[in-house]
């Protein structure tokens, strides 16, 4: 995205030397010092900051560092970036904006590294809210964000940097947002869920697969829009189903 669009910006907390989870690694380097910082440490800033450059046409990807401190941000994005096509009768937008930011538990991280707060913002009208549940699904559904005219909210399960590895299209490709995909087929049930809870619903779909009971696993992968045609049509054939999330 950065290659192919030169008012695409990236910046966050320790962003320049590669993020505390090494995700921009060599971008400052290939980029430059104006198109890849570090921001200071207030998330109310970086995200005021970003809806303030997608205001005048820029394509910012602000980084929270971890979402349990998105909190402080929360009137920014809720109040600001959601309601500002709204409250100026579609004259401005800051449809350019992306705010990725991992999420969710790792197993040792204690009460200000471990919470999944996408809920919160699923009931604000004007943000799109996306979780991937692998690396390729990942790039595809971040580079929609970053094209979408609407403000996302990327949200990254922070365990799946170490644990969930596939080979991944060095191509540049885009997931269509708002639309699921269908990991295991079945007949008796329909699990629905997102992220790394994906792989807790695969664990559950194999053991209940020795008494003969056949799960069908859908894997949402934007909380906002969410797929409600695939999921009706599945709950249909099944006549059941189970929605989990961390």
């Amino acid at each position: 995205a950065l290659a192919r669009d030169e008012k695409t910006v990236l910046f966050g907390e320790d962003v320049a030397f590669g993020g505390v989870f090494r995700c921009s690694m060599d971008l400052l380097k290939k980029h430059g010092p104006k198109r890849v910082f570090s921001s200071p440490l207030c998330e109310q800033g970086i995200a005021g900051f970003a809806v303030g450059m997608a205001a005048v046409g820029y394509k910012p990807i602000a980084e929270i560092q971890f979402a349990d401190y998105i909190f402080p941000a929360f009137d920014q994005l809720v109040n600001e970036a959601a309601k500002y096509r709204y409250r100026t009768g579609g004259t401005f937008n800051v449809g350019g904006l992306t705010v990725r930011t991992p999420c969710s538990a790792v197993g040792h991280g204690g009460l200000y590294h471990s919470q999944s707060v996408e809920g919160y913002f699923a009931h604000c009208p004007g943000l799109k809210l996306v979780m991937p549940s692998s690396p390729a699904e990942a790039k595809g559904l971040l580079l929609s964000c970053i094209e979408t005219p609407d403000p996302c909210i990327f949200f990254e399960p922070k365990i799946l940097y170490r644990t969930a590895v596939e080979d991944v299209n060095p191509d540049y490709y885009t997931i269509p947002l708002g639309k699921g995909r269908v990991l295991r087929e079945g007949r008796h049930v329909t699990i629905v869920t997102y992220g790394s809870q994906v792989y807790q619903a695969i664990k559950a779909i194999d053991r209940v697969a020795a008494d003969g009971i056949e799960v069908e696993l859908i894997d949402l992968r934007t909380i906002v829009p969410w797929d409600r045609e695939l999921v009706m049509a599945s709950v249909m054939k099944t006549g059941r189903v189970i929605v989990t999330h961390e």
